[in-house]
């Protein structure tokens, strides 16, 4: 390793620590990779990947035996709204993702280790501020008081309070960000814990000319959508920064589920029309308050939503469609 700088990435199997693993490459860092399991869609990265049980002691003690310069936190339990909404996985959602957290703080201390980034999620904020799909309050200081609208929600929340305790009562210096629905290749597209735009372009590559795509509820539900690449240039310039409290990482541009589909559809050229089915659908109305972000890191999203589903849709398209 010489004098490169070292970071460690913990979900490094996933869709954002795969892109995370190889953007840090691109910046020089050596990388030590670890998940439960390797990347699903492409070969790590990673200058080392360790399988490894991370909510458990022995798992985070093989994944950090040493000090790293930066150490990545975005291993979760977790998926889309059909995994999140449901009710049927809160308890492992919220155990999981728990134990993973408690183990990775108590093995920071242990090595005296300081810089870490947390990845928490929109979904820490109040349900009952997110009711309108034209004007949903999410600024960073309305999170509180905490009602958020999901189990894994209230355990991201903690988990921020976690990392925040420890910088107050120790040496740890603690970056954390709320993300707002990153998307892109190479993420969950058909196990049940993709998120939205991976789902419609999945149903969008599989229907046949002149068919239809289900989307859950009346699909007027907005939401806001980030390219990875947008996100990975923000984690960089929040690691660089002294920016200690939660910031969102998101864009501000919300569009409706049914105007997501018909983006997608677009894309495909396909003639296709849209059903609507009973399903969950999370709050009514989420886009990412960037007024902090934009103040404090001089951040913006540089990919238009179009660009980054055109890019998702054609990676979509092929894996549907490998024989």
């Amino acid at each position: 390793m010489n004098d490169r700088k070292t970071a460690l990435v913990l979900g490094a199997g996933g869709f954002i620590g795969t892109h995370l693993v190889t953007d840090l490459k691109r910046q020089g860092f050596w990388v030590r990779g670890v998940d439960i399991k390797h990347p699903e869609y492409s070969e790590t990265d990673a200058d080392e990947f360790i399988i490894a049980d991370l909510s458990t002691e022995a798992g985070m003690a093989a994944a950090m035996d040493r000090i790293f310069d930066e150490t990545y936190q975005l291993a979760a339990d977790m998926g889309g709204a059909g995994y999140l909404f449901t009710g049927e996985n809160d308890a492992q959602v919220m155990r999981n993702s728990s134990l993973i957290n408690l183990q990775l703080l108590k093995a920071l201390e242990h090595h005296q280790a300081t810089k870490v980034f947390y990845a928490s999620s929109a979904c820490v904020y109040p349900e009952h501020n997110q009711m309108s799909s034209d004007s949903p309050t999410i600024a960073e200081d309305t999170v509180y008081p905490a009602a958020p609208d999901s189990d894994y929600g209230w355990e991201k929340l903690y988990a921020e309070r976690l990392y925040l305790a420890h910088v107050r009562n120790s040496s740890l210096d603690a970056r954390i960000a709320r993300f707002h629905n990153i998307f892109g290749p190479m993420g969950a597209w058909d196990n049940g814990k993709e998120k939205v735009p991976a789902a419609i372009c999945r149903k969008v590559a599989q229907a046949t000319e002149g068919g239809s795509i289900d989307v859950w509820g009346d699909g007027k539900q907005t939401r806001s959508f980030l390219f990875i690449e947008d996100c990975l240039t923000a984690v960089r310039k929040l690691m660089d920064s002294n920016v200690g409290a939660p910031i969102n990482i998101g864009s501000s541009e919300m569009v409706s589920i049914n105007q997501l589909a018909d983006k997608v559809i677009s894309i495909s050229g396909k003639s296709l029309t849209i059903s609507h089915i009973e399903g969950p659908q999370g709050v009514r109305g989420r886009g990412s308050d960037n007024r902090l972000i934009e103040a404090s890191l001089d951040w913006r999203p540089q990919v238009p939503l179009n660009d980054g589903l055109r890019t998702t849709y054609a990676w979509v398209d092929k894996m549907a469609n490998i024989d």
